[in-house]
């Protein structure tokens, strides 16, 4: 099947155990539906003193955020021609722009940013509320997996 920009389902991470889970979810989804998964993690450069912030570049630890995020949901084996990118700019805003030209968005639940017992983060509450395809909202199971079992179908 060939496959266009707008068959592939996005996932978001930041890293978050919340976001581990809807990229593992969104895997499922892509095979279930033979969609391209396209992974992102957006950055923005906050205003800093340049003599202070040589050796710091958010690019770089968005590009971690990510490699590290695939790699505790999938460890050595991701899902076959996944797509992973860094982009510039405010998350939500950035999502909801992809939106346009995809077949569904998964987010988690909560992020790094959220406060405790706060239900749905400002990003997924946003993107949920003004993406222009289906969103799944993922939230983190505190619960331990057990291979083979009903939570990793």
């Amino acid at each position: 099947m060939e496959h266009t920009q707008s068959d592939r389902i996005i996932v978001g991470v930041d890293g978050s155990a919340s976001s581990i889970d809807a990229l593992r979810q969104a895997a499922r989804i892509a095979a279930a539906f033979d969609k391209p998964l396209e992974v992102v993690t957006t950055w923005t450069a906050p205003p800093v003193d340049p003599y202070v912030a040589i050796e710091w570049s958010p690019e770089e630890d968005a590009e971690q955020i990510l490699d590290n995020s695939i790699r505790k949901a999938f460890g050595e084996a991701p899902p076959e021609g996944l797509i992973s990118r860094t982009l510039l700019g405010p998350a939500a805003r950035t999502i909801i722009g992809l939106s346009e030209n995809c077949f569904m968005l998964v987010l988690g639940s909560r992020g790094h940013g959220g406060f405790v017992g706060m239900l749905l983060g400002s990003v997924s509450a946003a993107c949920a509320e003004h993406a222009h395809c289906p969103v799944l909202i993922v939230h983190h199971s505190r619960k331990p997996r057990v291979a083979g079992s009903s939570a990793d179908v």
